[in-house]
């Protein structure tokens, strides 16, 4: 996975310029430039952890699409060392997300977290913000903007009295200031329109475009996004993504053949989320 695609789509969305980012986490431009294109390794833990402190997103976002392991889970390991038997059983029993999801709900419901104890705020499923009818699947497009008429269109049948080319022009000019592109086979096309709710198109592609990817991986998956306030959501949000990405995100939707399978495989992969 492409952390550094991700960090740059973060970044430019949060009106940050790569010096005013590396500024306030203590690095130089260059290394950060590095990093965003994949030159250099992902950061580490506490270099990350800083990084989504300016940006305001939950640091354990970028540490799943970096592969890194979260602190709390370190420290916990290492002052209980008998927790690693547990991680062990749960592995061993391959649970899937549902049934992750409902040991979690034996946890909060016995052994509540008091006092935001990992320090981050909730992430919002995107699921809810999709719909059937806005669900494409094994669409046969022959390049990036025919996948952007495709979604803008089916974003503005769901925004009474939005034109679907503004949406067309919008989501062109995202691309062509930072690839929304973040690895994985996915791409997060989004636009920003004030006063409209948020709403999520999705697109699986019949085949593969071999579009430019931060990973060299051929597109395959595009989520669509309209929204009508910037900020801490819609940023947590796009982070989300790429780390359902770094999940396998675009495999596991590559074999739905109904909008409700895709939907049911989002509520299964975002139950830990």
């Amino acid at each position: 996975m492409h952390l550094g695609a991700t960090l740059r789509l973060l970044r430019v969305d949060a009106g940050l310029s790569l010096r005013d980012l590396a500024r306030r986490i203590g690095v130089s431009s260059a290394y950060l430039s590095r990093v965003e294109n994949g030159v250099d390794a992902p950061p580490t833990v506490e270099r990350l952890t800083a990084i989504a402190r300016e940006l305001d997103v939950p640091p354990a976002l970028l540490m799943d699409v970096a592969n890194r392991v979260s602190p709390y889970v370190a420290e916990y390991l290492e002052d209980v060392p008998g927790s690693g038997t547990l991680f062990l059983e749960l592995a061993r029993r391959r649970l899937t997300g549902a049934q992750l999801a409902r040991v979690r709900d034996f946890l909060d419901a016995e052994f509540p977290v008091r006092g935001g104890a990992h320090g981050d705020a909730p992430v919002p499923a995107l699921a809810p913000l999709l719909a059937p009818e806005r669900v494409m699947l094994q669409v046969s497009c022959g390049g990036w903007e025919d996948v952007v008429d495709v979604v803008a269109g089916r974003l503005a049948a769901a925004l009474p009295g939005v034109d679907a080319a503004r949406l067309v022009e919008g989501l062109s000019q995202l691309d062509g200031l930072s690839s929304c592109s973040v690895g994985g086979g996915v791409a997060v096309p989004h636009v920003f329109l004030p006063g409209v709710p948020s709403v999520v198109a999705l697109v699986t592609l019949a085949k593969g475009l071999r579009v430019d990817t931060p990973d060299g991986r051929p597109l395959r998956l595009v989520v669509a996004a309209v929204d009508g306030e910037r900020g801490r959501a819609r940023l947590i949000r796009m982070a989300h993504v790429a780390r359902l990405a770094a999940r396998g995100l675009a495999e596991r939707l590559d074999e739905a053949r109904q909008p409700a399978q895709v939907l049911a495989a989002l509520e299964e992969l975002e139950a830990l989320r």
